[in-house]
């Protein structure tokens, strides 16, 4: 006799719960960890691997954030404009001068399915630099690494 276990299927209407977190003085790979496993749900016994559960992460003062070794001068990002030849990259230290919010973003992206899902988890994160947000009315839980 072979037993049939059934698939376990979230409820659609998921109720949206929001977290905050402060990046300063975190390492920037463990911090990203951290967020993409809040994000993907995997912190909830509810966890389904194809679905977006609701979860939500304001990180606040990234442009605190660090990293370890040689990254601040060896890091490098790449961006293309679309042109033949049209390539720019910048080191971590003149990324954090410019936009200090797109690190965290981009770390953490790496750390995502690729694929819908993961475009659509990534809407859910918002980064932000100094240590005020804008959602404080969603009344977010404060979550430490």
């Amino acid at each position: 006799m072979v037993l049939k276990t059934k698939t376990y299927f979230p409820k659609t209407d998921k109720d949206i719960k929001w977290y905050v977190v402060d990046a300063e003085g975190q390492v920037l790979g463990r911090l990203a960890s951290g967020i993409a496993h809040v994000l993907r749900g995997k912190n909830d016994p509810r966890f389904t691997p194809h679905a977006d559960l609701g979860f939500r992460v304001a990180v606040v003062n990234a442009e605190k954030v660090h990293v370890t070794g040689n990254k601040r001068e060896q890091k490098t990002y790449f961006r293309h404009s679309g042109y033949p030849g049209g390539d720019k990259y910048r080191t971590f230290n003149e990324q954090m001068e410019l936009k200090p919010e797109a690190i965290i973003m981009d770390a953490v992206k790496g750390m995502l399915p690729k694929n819908s899902l993961g475009r659509q988890l990534m809407k859910g994160l918002k980064v932000y630099t100094g240590p005020s947000h804008p959602h404080q009315a969603q009344e977010p839980e404060v979550l430490t690494f």
